[in-house]
Parts: C-alpha cells; structure tokens; sequence
C-alpha cells in the first residue's frame, strides 16, 4: 500500500516547519545562548552583559519571525497576500533589531560615562537621546522598506521645526541649557552644589527639562536648567570632594594661647579620626585672628571626606573641646561690657 504525500494536508506541513523553528529556538536559547551568559558573568567586562543582555528576548522571537518565514511557501495564498506578510515579517526583524541596538547603545554610554575619569556623567538626558536617535533610524528604514519615500519627510520636519522652535522656546531653552550644563562638566550627577537663590542639595539627575536636587532634610528641588545655566552656583564636589571645616572658638584674655592651641589641636585630631579615620593624610590646626571685646578669638580647621561630614565634625568638636577645656581650666567667656560711668562735679 503506498502512500501519497500529496494527501497531507496543506496546513500540517507550514505548522511543522514553524514548529521546528520554535524548538531549534528555544533549545539555542536554553542551552546554548544560557550558557554563553554564563561565560560573560564570570569575567570582569562589562561588555559582554551590555551586549547579551538585550538578545535575551529577542531569540524566540526570530527563531519564530524565521519559521512564520520559512513556512509562507508551503501556505496556499496570493502573491499580495505572501508579499504583505513577508513586508510585515521584515518590519518586525528591523523593529526588534532597532530595539536591540538602542539598548545596547544605551549601555555603551553609561559604561562609557561611569568609567572615563571627566567625561560626562551618564544621566537622563544623553540615555534618552541616544535611543529616540535609534529608534528614528529605525523607524526611517521601516518607512523606507514600505516604499514610502523619507525625503518629503525630512523636508517637513525642517520646515516644521521652525515653527515647533518659536512655540516652544522655553522648553528648547532647558534642553539646550541642560547639554551646556554636562558638556561644561561643571556640575554633574552626585555633586553637592548650592545655587545664589539659597537653594542647595545633592543632583540626582540632569534630563531634558530640568535639574533634580536632593536637599538635606530629603526634599527634591527641581530647578529648570535655564536657571540653573544662568545661577551662581558653589559646587563643592570640585575641584575634589575633600573639603576644610573651619569652627570658630573664643577663649578668656586670661588664657595661655600655646596651651590652648597644643589642647584644641589634640582634641580636634580625636575628633577627625573618629568621624573620617585614617583616610585623609591632614592634620587640623588653629589660627588666631580677633582681639574681640571679651575673647580672643580663633578658627579651628579641620578636614572633611565630603559636604555632609562638616556637620559631625562640627557636632563632635563643640562637645569634645567643652569638655577638655573644662578639664584644662581654659575658660569660654561669656559675652561682657565694661561701661565706664563719668562722675560729674556739682
């Protein structure tokens, strides 16, 4: 008894070709693709999980785009319809790959970013353009594989540009103040600046419209980039993050200034290798500077990791030199007027 292949019918053979492409897929993304991953995890490249990291999803998908491909043969339908859906096939590729690729590119900046010692630090803004810019790319080549012509586009949106420019202009102001911002290098994300309006706090984050900070108390200030181009601002993340903490003290006319000088010095290295340790290489000093009305008064100079350490150094020195100086009999005058009375003769 023979039998015909002719007599199978005509769905079970595209259904077995897509069906083969699905497990040749998945068994390429279970065991071979998993264990490639594996590999990247173990070295120190940061490379490799930027690059793997978005083919995760993808697999399967193009095994399947391949197999829905391979399989439009043996389907019994017209030339337009075979036609429209390898188009639409072609679409999906180009789309997924163009997702693909802005991810990827994404990565590469802030990699990039995060370990160049003074390039521009990775924030909202450059993240963002750098995948609409792809995905624009992408969308042109998808328009063009319509056979839509991208030229009139173009043409339109230059002429369109202009008008969206004027009716925009505050909104491109931030934008255009935002890029000056990250390419002065002047202020970046993870900076301590203060702003000439008495605005300060930590950035969080550059984007296209504005500039988030983080103030102390963990209130978020969002500062327009315009304003913030065009403010004085303290930065005091630069030139480096260490910084001097200086503490004004004032003792009695009656004190012995070496003796005082020898015990603040003393007191103030206690309190900066408990608060910062052994990692800056300084030593605090003091100088005087004021004969004031009922003290001599002088500045005790201490040195801080970063911004928020001035407040614990602060806070650790009043207590410690209280006590010291109370053990050494050095006295902190209060404040006193000598008031001379003229004695008028009857």
């Amino acid at each position: 008894m023979s039998f015909e292949f002719s007599k199978i019918p005509s769905f079970i053979i595209p259904i077995s070709i897509l069906l083969g492409w699905v497990v040749v897929g998945a068994v390429f993304q279970k065991i071979i693709f998993s264990r490639i991953i594996k590999l990247a995890n173990k070295t120190d490249r940061e490379w490799d999980n930027v690059v793997l990291e978005p083919l995760k999803g993808m697999i399967l998908l193009w095994f399947f785009i391949a197999g829905i491909y391979s399989a439009l043969p043996s389907i019994p339908m017209s030339v337009n319809l075979s036609n429209m859906l390898q188009k639409a096939l072609l679409i999906a590729v180009i789309f997924s790959i163009t997702w693909v690729l802005a991810k990827i590119a994404v990565g590469v900046v802030k990699i990039y970013t995060n370990k160049t010692e003074g390039a521009l630090i990775s924030t909202t803004i450059f993240t963002n353009l750098t995948r609409i810019l792809i995905i624009i790319v992408g969308g042109l080549i998808i328009l063009q594989t319509l056979g839509i012509s991208i030229t009139p586009i173009i043409t339109a949106l230059g002429i369109g540009g202009i008008a969206v420019a004027l009716a925009l202009q505050d909104t491109l102001s931030n934008l255009f103040s935002g890029f000056y911002i990250l390419i002065s290098r002047q202020v970046k994300a993870g900076d301590y600046v203060k702003l000439d309006t008495g605005y300060e706090g930590y950035v969080e984050d550059i984007n296209w419209r504005n500039t988030t900070l983080r103030a102390l108390p963990n209130n978020i200030i969002i500062v327009p980039n315009s304003k913030l181009a065009s403010a004085i601002i303290t930065n005091y993340n630069l030139p480096e993050k260490q910084l001097s903490v200086p503490v004004q003290v004032g003792v009695s006319y009656d004190s012995d200034l070496e003796h005082v000088e020898k015990v603040t010095i003393e007191v103030a290295k206690e309190v900066m290798e408990e608060i910062v340790g052994d990692e800056l290489a300084f030593e605090p000093f003091i100088r005087y500077h004021t004969f004031a009305d009922f003290s001599i008064n002088f500045t005790v100079i201490m040195r801080g990791r970063e911004f928020i350490d001035q407040y614990s150094l602060t806070h650790e020195l009043v207590k410690k030199l209280h006590k010291r100086y109370k053990k050494e009999g050095i006295e902190i005058p209060f404040p006193i007027r000598t008031v001379h009375i003229k004695e008028t003769k009857p």
